[in-house]
């Protein structure tokens, strides 16, 4: 199959891409293509313009601020996956990223393209939801910034304005000593789970001081869980902490498709949900924070 006709654009700078957004009522951004591209080709899109963003180097980039690793949004996967300084301060990103298609889909696919596609299979999207990291927006109106819980409004829908760009995206990284865990099951390996669980916790004096804890596909944004959060904090990981969680996370009013229905995604929920505790509780107990295959 082949996409319908497009003016192609190729602009060097952020303001020479947002004045072409601002022209224009009907163009797409292109930035690693891993979504756009087939669904050019299906034609379930037909946009006028197509705007590439890969010739602006200002949206590249691995650096760090303080305890806050700033991601330029046309950063590739693989180069995450790869990166010292994300494998210390952020191991379950490339944990998560190990599950992402394959490699030679991870060397094209931007983290920004993936944020801004926003399907709530995503790994990328969930660990942003986990991190509520912070979206850098830069438009003709100016800069923004916007945690990840309001840049999602709701399904495959951002927070941006069409003259807008997401050029770049802050993770606050969490204490050395923390544990991480990222589960998910899908049909084979690197397709978009059917249910995903990430979690971040720090342990004190045994009992869990601080956590962080998200389910992906099982609705229509990733969802954030604040009442698996909130029985976690000052308890005792054990047996019994474990079962709650997991019947927590299968309490959870799941979507359902054409393929999988709700009541198996909440039976999923609670299987990804109390092993990715499991593994963060490990890891906090072991200080453990090198990835694992």
């Amino acid at each position: 199959m082949k996409p319908p006709p497009f003016q192609y654009f190729d602009p060097t700078t952020i303001d020479e891409a947002t004045g072409l957004l601002g022209r224009y009522d009907n163009a797409k951004l292109l930035a690693g293509g891993q979504s756009l591209m087939p669904m050019l080709n299906m034609r379930f899109i037909f946009p006028d313009q197509l705007i590439d963003l890969n010739r602006i180097p200002d949206l590249t980039g691995i650096r760090r601020s303080g305890e806050t690793i700033e991601i330029g949004a046309m950063t590739r996967q693989r180069e995450l996956e790869r990166s010292a300084l994300v494998g210390e301060k952020l191991p379950i990103l490339v944990e998560g990223l190990q599950q992402v298609g394959h490699i030679q889909t991870r060397n094209r696919g931007t983290i920004g393209g993936s944020l801004t596609h926003l399907d709530p299979a995503a790994e990328l999207v969930s660990l942003a939801m986990l991190y509520d990291a912070q979206i850098s927006i830069q438009g003709a109106n100016g800069d923004r910034k916007l945690p990840f819980s309001e840049f999602v409004l709701g399904y495959m829908t951002p927070a941006i304005g069409f003259d807008e760009i997401v050029t770049g995206i802050g993770f606050e990284a969490w204490p050395a000593s923390h544990g991480f865990g990222f589960c998910e099951f899908s049909r084979r390996h690197g397709d978009f789970a059917i249910v995903s669980a990430s979690a971040l916790l720090t342990l004190e004096g045994g009992a869990v001081a601080r956590a962080s804890f998200v389910l992906g596909g099982v609705d229509a944004v990733p969802l954030k869980m604040p009442e698996v959060e909130s029985t976690l904090i000052g308890q005792q990981p054990g047996e019994v902490l474990y079962q709650a969680v997991a019947e927590q996370c299968r309490q959870i009013d799941a979507m359902e498709d054409s393929l999988i229905p709700a009541d198996y995604r909440q039976h999923l929920a609670g299987v990804m949900g109390r092993r990715a505790l499991e593994a963060a509780v490990a890891r906090c107990r072991d200080g453990d924070l090198g990835t694992h295959e």
